[in-house]
C-alpha cells in the first residue's frame, strides 16, 4: 500500500490531513508518528507535526485463529452439558486418528503458501460485470470502461438516465463504488488494488467546481482575514479541496469534526515569525 506523509500543527492535525488524503476512516488507515511539535517558550510550539499514513492491509483471519476459536466453543458446548466435576473422556494415548481426521488435518494446514495477489485486470472486469447487470437490472444502458495504472483501477460507467446512480452529491455512487468493491475485490480476497468508480463523468465534473468554488472561498479569507469553516463533505470531496489548495501559501487548510459531519477549515496562513 502507498503511504502518504503530511504535516500539521499538531499530530492529531497531521493525522487529520492524511485521513482526508487517502479517503478512509481512521480505523481503516495506520499511521508512523515522524515527527513531534517541540514545546517553546510561553506554552508555544516550535515545528511541526509530520506522520506517515497508509491504508490498513487487510488480510484474512489465519486458519489457525479459526480452529481455536471453534474449539473453544465446542468446549463451552461440552462444559454445558457435562454435570460439573465429571471427568473429561481422554483418548488412549495408542490410538490412532481415523483416515478421515487426517485427511482434515491435511487440509488445514497453515503452512501452505497464501493466496498471490489478485491481477487487476481481473478484478476490473468482475467491476465491469457488475456495473454492467446493475444498469440492465434499473431497465437503463451503460457501457463500461476501464483506465489501469499499477494498482489504481478506475471504472467509468456511461450512458444516459444514469443520473439515479449519483443521487444527491454522489451519495449513491459512493454506495454503488463500496458494492462494486465487495463484489470485485473482497469476494477475491483482493486487498491490494485500489478501485473506483465513476459514472457519467460525475466526480471530474465535481473535481472541477469544488476546485473553482473553494479557490473563491480562499480568496474571501484573505480579504477578510477570517476563517471559513465549510459545509459537511465526504472524504473524496475533502480531498479533491485539500489538494485544489495545495499550492497557496496565503491559506492554510484542515478538517474538524467526526464523520458524516467532518468539514474543511480555511483559514489565513500564519505570518512567518521573524
Amino acid at each position: 500500500m502507498q503511504w502518504v506523509e503530511t504535516t500539521g500543527r499538531t499530530i492529531e492535525e497531521a493525522k487529520n490531513t492524511a485521513l482526508d488524503q487517502l479517503g478512509v476512516a481512521d480505523t481503516d488507515a495506520e499511521f508512523e508518528i515522524l515527527e513531534e511539535p517541540k514545546a517553546g517558550l510561553f506554552g508555544r510550539t516550535r515545528g511541526e507535526a509530520r506522520v506517515r499514513a497508509r491504508v490498513r492491509p487487510r488480510s484474512p483471519r489465519p486458519k489457525v485463529e479459526r480452529r481455536d476459536r471453534r474449539r473453544g466453543e465446542r468446549q463451552r458446548s461440552d462444559g454445558g452439558s457435562r454435570s460439573e466435576g465429571a471427568p473429561r473422556e481422554r483418548r488412549p494415548r495408542n490410538s490412532q486418528k481415523p483416515a478421515a481426521d487426517k485427511g482434515k488435518d491435511m487440509s488445514d494446514d497453515t503452512s501452505r503458501p497464501a493466496r498471490p495477489a489478485a491481477d487487476p485486470a481481473t478484478v476490473a472486469a468482475e467491476a465491469e460485470k457488475f456495473l454492467q447487470g446493475l444498469t440492465s437490472a434499473l431497465g437503463v444502458s451503460g457501457q463500461t470502461s476501464t483506465v489501469i495504472d499499477g494498482g489504481e483501477i478506475e471504472v467509468s460507467l456511461d450512458g444516459n438516465d444514469l443520473g439515479l446512480l449519483v443521487g444527491p452529491r454522489g451519495s449513491t455512487l459512493q454506495a454503488v463504488q463500496d458494492i462494486t468493491r465487495v463484489v470485485s475485490q473482497r469476494r477475491m480476497g483482493d486487498h491490494d488494488t485500489r478501485l473506483r468508480v465513476d459514472v457519467g463523468g460525475y466526480r471530474a465534473k465535481r473535481k472541477e467546481a469544488l476546485s473553482r468554488f473553494v479557490n473563491q472561498v480562499a480568496d474571501e479569507v484573505v480579504a477578510s482575514g477570517t476563517a471559513r469553516a465549510l459545509e459537511p463533505m465526504p472524504s473524496p470531496d475533502r480531498k479533491v479541496i485539500h489538494d485544489a489548495l495545495t499550492g497557496r501559501t496565503d491559506i492554510a487548510t484542515h478538517s474538524e469534526g467526526e464523520d458524516p459531519y467532518r468539514r474543511v477549515i480555511i483559514a489565513p496562513a500564519e505570518a512567518p515569525s521573524a
